[in-house]
């Protein structure tokens, strides 16, 4: 059962088994921090925690954890793919293994028996319920070995996944030692959590409100706003119809700035074989979008 995700039982049991204490602490911690850095406001804390929240949200989450390793949707050089790994180590959402694992199984199981973080489960549950009493993005060995092989056998993924928050510790001492308390309270506790927040909307809100472009058997959404703090990832439906294409966002009112750093990167000769959504389905998608334009206007 482990290897085919989670079960309905197993869900339930664990939303309604004990506390996953470790991640709820570090949530109560980072939460209360980031309340703190509001009364400690600097323009230097602001800009550091806006490059922070870039470099570990969009390098990080949007173009390594997610495009990258978890639906290689384009290849890079390792260094490369290990540089995106750390910066999305700094969002302190769990290791390449860990987070990958999870996302690959909420595609394999969406909305159904297994989801990790499905709203159909409670929208409290689907956007932060799971971290504090549910799978908090652990899974046992089989269930890795079925769902991140690729990863579990790169010797770097492995350590790092076991040692994510340290690249965390070391940005802290840093921006203590050269930006003093303010810089580190908001580069350290507002932006991790209102990274945090960010990435669990995608989980929770893109799957209750928002336009869906294509019919696709889950409840995935296109939300402009949760594209925006998430650098293009609520661009939802378009990636659950099409999960492995790097572009979101398909439209150029559709703004995907995790989909631009891909494009940079491959301008640098850093990206290749990328993976596009197919024609004949793109102009498909402008047909309709041009026949609810029509129908709204009647």
């Amino acid at each position: 059962m482990a290897a085919q995700g989670m079960s309905a039982q197993q869900v339930e049991a664990q939303r309604n088994g004990k506390i996953n204490w470790s991640t709820a602490i570090t949530m109560v911690v980072f939460h209360l921090g980031a309340i703190a850095a509001l009364f400690m406001f600097s323009w230097t804390a602001l800009f550091v925690s806006l490059a922070l929240w870039w470099v570990s949200g969009s390098l990080g989450i949007g173009m390594g954890y997610h495009r990258l390793l978890t639906h290689r949707g384009f290849k890079t050089p390792k260094w490369v793919e290990y540089f995106l790994t750390i910066c999305a180590t700094l969002t302190l959402e769990s290791g390449p293994v860990q987070w990958v694992g999870t996302h690959r199984i909420h595609h394999a199981h969406t909305e159904g028996p297994g989801d990790p973080h499905s709203p159909r489960d409670g929208t409290w549950w689907a956007h932060m319920g799971w971290i504090l009493t549910g799978t908090a993005q652990q899974h046992d060995e089989v269930t890795f070995r079925r769902y991140v092989p690729d990863l579990m056998k790169d010797p770097f993924h492995v350590w790092l996944s076991k040692w994510f928050y340290v690249p965390v510790v070391v940005l802290g001492v840093l921006l203590l030692v050269f930006g003093g308390w303010s810089v580190f309270f908001w580069g350290m506790f507002l932006r991790t959590t209102v990274g945090l927040h960010a990435t669990w909307l995608v989980n929770s809100a893109t799957h209750l409100w928002g336009t869906k472009r294509y019919q696709t058997t889950d409840d995935s959404t296109n939300n402009w706003i949760i594209a925006i703090l998430t650098f293009g990832e609520g661009w939802h439906n378009n990636h659950h119809a099409h999960p492995r294409a790097a572009r979101h966002g398909y439209h150029w009112y559709e703004v995907d700035m995790n989909w631009y750093g891909i494009r940079a990167l491959q301008m640098l000769g850093l990206a290749r074989d990328i993976k596009h959504l197919p024609r004949q389905t793109d102009q498909r998608a402008d047909e309709d979008d041009d026949a609810n334009a029509l129908s709204q206007a009647a």
